[in-house]
Formats: structure tokens, sequence, C-alpha cells
């Protein structure tokens, strides 16, 4: 078997596998690279040795089964059988469902996830979005501290693990996206730097150097990042790749990164024969991201828009701080702003930033199906002090209202796991770093900063302690009970509205929306669907509807139809979603 490594610094490099070591020679054909020849096959443990270092894990190894400090393993991706043909399925008419493996279920591997495939089936949902499962340090973790781009974290259950989830989701008829970190790495376990230059000083993240996209070397590094995602998209049979912070990948080049990613990730759709997508966690409110590659922009498929959530979430709980400020000032007007335009921020003054943000979206070009809308996500909920859910503060009237919203808005919809029945469990961030210096770092850092917010230290729960993942895991009693069961079946008939309903090539232009910031409701409508919610605690909102007749599909709450005066009464957080 052939084995090789990109280190272009070292001057010798020694292949081991299981106890046997073996001198590398440097390829002649690729600058920086080594290889050898050696015996192995499926499971076989390797690593590689630097200038007489210690042995490390091969960057590109793809399972790492005693986690990131450990040799790698050889994966044979033929010796899985596939059970399930799959010919994919496309972003276009989809409903998204974010998931955390880890606290999914209380086991917390992918068997157990699978377990729950049925339920969201009947949902109606058509891919499940996970959360990172790259390897990081410890059993329990967000994932967003992987320190392995090319393997599977081993508790969840290794590459194995996650093929058979990807199998047992596609019997459902359900995608699978996968969530991936590429603008920075776990500071546990992390020897890309001993490799290569992995990362640059030429630019800063939050998390420290960047990685190194447009300095010396960085050729072989865009790489190794676009082959792991092509790896995880054909390996797995994945349907598409949610790709974090791009706004952190920092990238001088004449070709952005992500136009290079989207061009190899398109390329390999046509290779597969089925669809393949890339969703973008973007902050910069830039038309580009989702622009056709032809048109200059980078290609991505679809973006998240946190302007439509941050609308929403003021709209419902009256909150007003930090990047919510603007929001506030008038939350319906931004939440109308945002359903029409995508962007509430598109070249206005942001308060939170001190500046002027975003660009705003061409309305007549632009389907709206390239924007992700979401009432919660995992960062919205998990980086609020106590992770407490939209449903721990909203009457079911409300939580009622922001679905019908979300599912029979213009948008992509996304749903966080527990939100279709209102779930009340929190989710919290947790941790479990075996290196007792950088856990007591976190949980300092995580106090120090909610402390500058007002919150006590006492407060804030302890990311390390083993209670604060077992609270953020679902209680599927929940959904037996009330409000939870009612909720559910209101979130499974509009997702069936949406699909029966709502055509996924609306363009921002065909979007309207009428508002009464003081009566405080809204009257949504695109295509042939429209959407009237009444957020006040109490009166009748009087909506004047834009058609002579309109058939109730669904309601929630007080609705009386028009008697004659064109005139919807909806009494306090009660919503309608007409034809």
């Amino acid at each position: 078997m052939l084995f090789e490594v990109w280190a272009p610094t070292a001057r010798r490099v020694a292949l081991h596998v299981e106890d046997e070591e073996f001198p590398m020679e440097r390829d002649p054909e690729r600058e920086g690279w080594w290889r050898a020849e050696a015996s192995a096959g499926h499971g076989t443990r390797y690593g590689f040795s630097l200038d007489g270092g210690p042995v490390r894990p091969d960057p590109r190894a793809r399972r790492l089964p005693d986690g990131p400090g450990g040799l790698g393993a050889v994966v044979d991706q033929e010796a899985y059988s596939w059970r399930h043909e799959w010919a994919g399925r496309d972003l276009a008419g989809a409903v998204l469902y974010e998931l955390h493996v880890g606290t999914f279920t209380e086991a917390g591997t992918f068997e157990a996830a699978a377990g729950q495939l049925g339920h969201l089936a009947d949902l109606g949902v058509t891919h499940v979005e996970l959360m990172p499962v790259c390897p990081f340090p410890g059993t329990h973790g967000w994932g967003y501290d992987g320190v392995a781009p090319w393997a599977v974290h081993e508790p969840y259950g290794g590459p194995e693990g996650l093929k058979r989830f990807v199998d047992a989701a596609h019997a459902h008829g359900l995608g699978v996206v996968l969530d991936v970190v590429h603008n920075h790495l776990g500071p546990s376990g992390n020897f890309l730097p001993e490799f290569g230059p992995y990362f640059t000083d030429r630019h800063h993240t939050p998390w420290g150097a960047a990685v190194n996209l447009d300095a010396p070397g960085s050729d072989e590094v865009r790489a190794y990042f676009i082959g792991s995602a092509l790896a995880f998209l054909r390996d797995h049979r994945l349907d598409g790749l949610r790709l974090d912070a791009v706004h952190a990948l920092v990238d001088e080049r004449a070709e952005h990164f992500l136009a290079e990613l989207s061009a190899a990730v398109d390329g390999l759709a046509a290779e597969l024969g089925r669809p393949l997508f890339l969703i973008a966690e973007s902050d910069r409110n830039d038309p580009r991201t989702t622009a056709p590659r032809e048109a200059n922009g980078l290609g991505i498929h679809a973006q998240w828009d946190d302007d439509v959530h941050h609308a929403l979430h003021t709209a419902l709980t009256g909150e007003g701080q930090g990047y919510y400020a603007d929001f506030a000032r008038a939350p319906l007007t931004a939440l109308a702003k945002t359903l029409t335009g995508a962007f509430f921020h598109d070249g206005t003054y942001s308060s939170f930033r001190g500046r002027r943000h975003g660009r705003p979206v061409d309305r007549e070009a632009t389907e709206a199906r390239r924007f992700l809308a979401y009432a919660q996500t995992h960062d919205q909920i998990g980086n609020r002090a106590r992770g407490d859910r939209l449903a721990s503060h909203l009457s079911p009237g409300l939580a009622a209202c922001a679905a019908a919203l979300v599912l029979c808005g213009p948008y992509t919809p996304m749903l966080f796991m527990g939100e279709e029945w209102g779930a009340r469990t929190p989710w919290q961030y947790f941790t479990d770093h075996p290196d007792p210096e950088l856990a007591k770092a976190v949980r300092q850092g995580r106090r120090r900063e909610f402390a500058a917010h007002g919150w006590a230290a006492e407060d804030v729960p302890d990311p390390q302690d083993p209670a604060t993942r077992l609270r953020s895991c679902l209680d599927w009693d929940e959904p037996r009970r009330e409000p939870h069961a009612a909720l559910l079946a209101w979130h499974r008939a509009l997702i069936a509205l949406r699909r029966a309903h709502v055509s996924p090539r609306v363009r921002l232009s065909d979007v309207h929306v009428d508002f009464d910031e003081e009566r405080r409701w809204l009257y949504l409508r695109h295509g042939g669907l429209h959407v009237a919610a009444h957020l006040a605690a109490e009166g009748t909102a009087e909506i004047p509807l834009t058609v002579h007749t309109a058939v109730e599909l669904a309601s929630w709450g007080a609705c009386e139809p028009p008697a004659g005066d064109g005139l919807l009464r909806l009494g306090p957080h009660s919503v309608a979603v007409l034809r």
C-alpha cells in the first residue's frame, strides 16, 4: 500500500506501520511530498515521524480509533456494503433539521440517532444537517474544536457509524448534510503546524492565526480542505455540506477558496450523477456568496440568514441586547425587510459593529431558496448563558406563529432538533477537554464573557460538568405531552402545506409583506400562499387581505375568516395560513 504525506520543511520522514518503521522518500513529481510502500489493510494503525520526532497521526487519516492524539487507521472505503441506492436529494424544496449527534439521544451515537430517523421522516423534513463529526478531544462536545478534518469522531461510531447513519437516513428518504469547519482547528491535538504551513500570521481570526489560504504553501492547504470535503461527499454519500463561519476564511488570492471549493463540488456532482450542494454560514451579508461563479460570485448554493432570525427573535421576545439592538427598534419593520430582501443590514449602519454593513440583494434575480430561515439554531440557543430555547419564554401560540413564518415562508426553512415539539430542555455549551489547563481556561473564559453582559458566574453552566451535556439531551417523552403534542402536529401540518403549495423557484421580488408595528400583526404572501400572524398578547387584529377569496389551510388560535369586508380577524398569539 502506498502512504503519502506533505511535509515540505522536513529533512527526513519515517512511516510507522504497527511496530515497523519505514524510511520515506521525497516524491520527485510533487514538491514537499514524501512516499513509502508498506503492507497494510483495513484497520492497520500507522503514523509519521518528522526528523526523528514523535509519531503523529496522518493529517489525512480517515479514522483515529484512539482520538486526536493517537495513530490513524487505514480505512478501506469499499469495506462497507451500502444497503440502499440513493439518487440524491437537491436543496430545492428542502426542509432541513439541524441535529447534534451527541445530544439528539442520551446515548449520543450515530446508531442511537438513526433509531429516531422515523420521527423525522414522519415530520416531513427532507434533510438532516449534522453538526460537526470530525474528531475532537474527549467524548462529548459541540464539535467545532475538531482537529482532523478527514476523520470521524470515534465515540459517535467512527467512519463506519457515519455510513450506517447515512444509509439509514436514505432508507427513510432523508438526505444528509454535514457541518464542516475549515476556518480553524481546535487547540488540543492539533499537529498540523508540525507538518507544514497550514496556518499563517498574515491574517488573524477569533481563534488565532488564520488557515493559510493565500500565503506560501497555500496551494496544498487549499487542496487539503477541498480534498476532505470531496471525500466526505463521495465516500459517505452525503448530499451537502454546511460551511462554518466562512467570513473567517481570509483569502486574498484572485480565485477565492470558496469559489474553488464550489467548482470542485459541482464537478463531483457531475461525476457522481447526483446533486450536491454547499450551504455557507456567513456574517458578511454579501450577495456574492451565493452568486454564480460566472457572475464573479463564489458559487455557494445557499447561506444561513441570521438577519431573518434576529428580526424574528426580537419580534417574538422583545430582546434588544447586543446584535439584536438595531432589529429591536422596530422589529416588524425589520422582519418585513428581511422577509422580502434577505438582509436587514444591506449597507445600513450596524450599531453592534460600529460601521455600515452588507450589500443589497438583487430581488429580481435572486431566488429565495438560496437563503435559510430559522427561528432557532445551535448558535442562537447554545451561545446564550443558560442555553435556553424559545419555548422556555414563549406561549405555544407565539411558537406556532414562528413556525408558520419559517415553514411557510419563502426561504429554505431549518429547524433545530426538538423545536418541532417546543422542547424545553436547554441546549448548553459543553466540553470534555482532557487537558486540565485547557478545561480551566474554557470554564473561566465562558464565565468572564457572560459576566460582561450582566450574568452571575454561578448562573453560567460549567462546560466541563457532565451534567451540562446531560441537561442538553432531548427528552423524547415530551412530544407525548401537551402542549408539545399539539405543536408537533402543527409542524407536521405546516411542512405538508409547504411541500404542496410553496414553489422552490420563488424570487424575492415575488414576496410581499404588510404589517402594523403598533398592533403587532404581519401579513406575508408569496406565490399563492399567505401567512397572517398576530403577535400581540391581547386584542383582535383586523388584517386586510389582498385577495377577494382565500381558503384557510391551517390556523392556530382564534381565527375568524373574512365576512365580506376582506378583513381576517386573529386573536392574540394566533396565526393562519391561507391559499
